[in-house]
């Protein structure tokens, strides 16, 4: 063999690159590029992770003509120097699972060298990061949805307060927190005052006027001035964490004004609303040029199966994303989905628990709801309700085609009965 053929099976791809180690307090950097005499050369330094600082690094990369950065995704560290380099450089941000170094190896500069070494022969894989504008949309999403967990849980609190002092508002209301609810809670919440049928009977509201005399039953129970304080920090908590979430409500509904119309196509899917909707346009922005195909959506989101197969055995099918927000606000839409009558997502539900269990299935509609959701965002696509009869539909031509396949190995001719 000639020794001058090249036979080497990578290529360089980034001449001059650079590879970030991110911590809380510091930051490591290994520059890689080609020296005067073309062999691979670096030069490594640390910076703090103060704003001056990593200008500092912003502008030595500058200096030596870097294009290109790469850097771990960890936790909320890489954020800022994102920030700072973002205009400057092309920044790759990695998955932690797909860089790992060999075990005993593992230094702050040993890792940024590492991550600088796989850079360069275009060996990483970048994580999508969305526009500083989405990323906006994003925080106020994930704060909100913060605020209405945190809602729920002095929700509960009160439920349980009000069961350790048995009063049974919640054993006639549907919900407590309705008006005539918070009307009731009110004259719970000053211990000072006498509640009467005459006070039921002016705080009721609609049709639950028919139940006032159940209504004044449900709040003759063994409530102190103790339990009364307790509800009035309960019901504080709580209107504090609504008047946040309308606030945020009201500043997502200014920033994304400019996309009521995908708002409203995505609104059409089953188990989607508006809340919901803008969740799936905060997390994904409102274009998915990123994502190829809706199966490399699915994958990103975590909602369809893992590959785990050696020596032709399947091991597992679990997908290594588990976390992830827009995973679980689409299962949310999913519950929601299945609850409509003859609908093609309720359908398909039924038929995968019977086979798969609940989870499994519910998993598998969210899935399909994403789908259409890429499809929408996309190309465009109206959402079509294709309807419980579907399912049906393509069963029994699967299962006439299979009976046409047994007929003809047997030497018949399967023919249909005349009307």
């Amino acid at each position: 063999m000639n020794q001058s053929q090249n036979t080497s099976t990578i290529s360089l791809v980034h001449p001059v690159c650079c590879g970030i180690d991110v911590h809380k307090k510091s930051v490591s950097a290994c520059l890689m590029f080609n020296d005067d005499k073309g062999q691979e050369s670096s030069i490594i330094q640390e910076f703090d992770t103060f704003t001056d600082s990593l200008m500092e690094l912003r502008d030595w990369l500058l200096e030596h003509d870097c294009p290109v950065v790469a850097m771990e995704s960890t936790g909320v560290y890489w954020q800022p120097v994102h920030n700072i380099l973002e205009e400057s450089a092309q920044v790759i941000l990695v998955n932690a699972r797909d860089i790992k170094n060999l075990p005993g190896r593992k230094t702050d500069i040993a890792d940024s060298k590492w991550l600088a070494g796989l850079l360069r022969y275009g060996l990483l894989k970048g994580s999508f990061i969305p526009p500083q504008h989405v990323r906006e949309w994003r925080a106020l999403t994930r704060l909100r949805t913060k605020h209405v967990q945190t809602l729920n849980d002095y929700k509960r609190r009160t439920h349980k307060l009000f069961q350790s002092a048995n009063i049974k508002i919640d054993s006639v209301l549907t919900d407590l927190f309705g008006v005539t609810g918070r009307r009731l809670m009110a004259f719970l919440a000053d211990p000072q005052r006498e509640i009467t049928l005459q006070d039921v009977n002016e705080a009721v509201h609609g049709r639950v006027r028919k139940k006032v005399p159940e209504l004044y039953r449900s709040i003759q129970g063994h409530f102190t001035a103790e339990h009364a304080f307790l509800l009035r920090s309960l019901l504080r908590s709580v209107e504090h964490h609504e008047q946040e979430i309308k606030i945020l409500n009201d500043r997502l509904n200014e920033l994304m004004s400019s996309y009521e119309a995908i708002l409203q196509e995505l609104d059409v899917i089953p188990g989607v609303n508006e809340v919901i909707a803008r969740v799936i346009l905060a997390e994904l922005g409102p274009n998915l040029d990123h994502f190829p195909t809706a199966q490399h959506l699915a994958s990103w989101v975590g909602v369809c199966p893992g590959n785990n197969e050696s020596a032709g055995k399947r091991k597992g099918g679990r997908n290594p994303v588990r976390g992830h927000h827009l995973k679980t606000i689409l299962v949310e839409a999913g519950w929601g989905a299945i609850k409509k009558k003859d609908s093609y997502y309720k359908e398909k539900f039924y038929r995968l628990r019977a086979r798969r269990g609940a989870k499994k299935a519910i998993l598998a509609i969210a899935h399909k709801i994403l789908k259409a959701v890429y499809h929408i965002m996309k190309f465009g696509t109206p959402y079509k309700e294709l309807g419980a009869q579907y399912l049906k539909e393509k069963t029994q031509k699967a299962n006439l085609r299979r009976l046409k396949q047994q007929a003809a190995q047997l030497g018949m001719k399967l023919t249909p009965i005349e009307a």
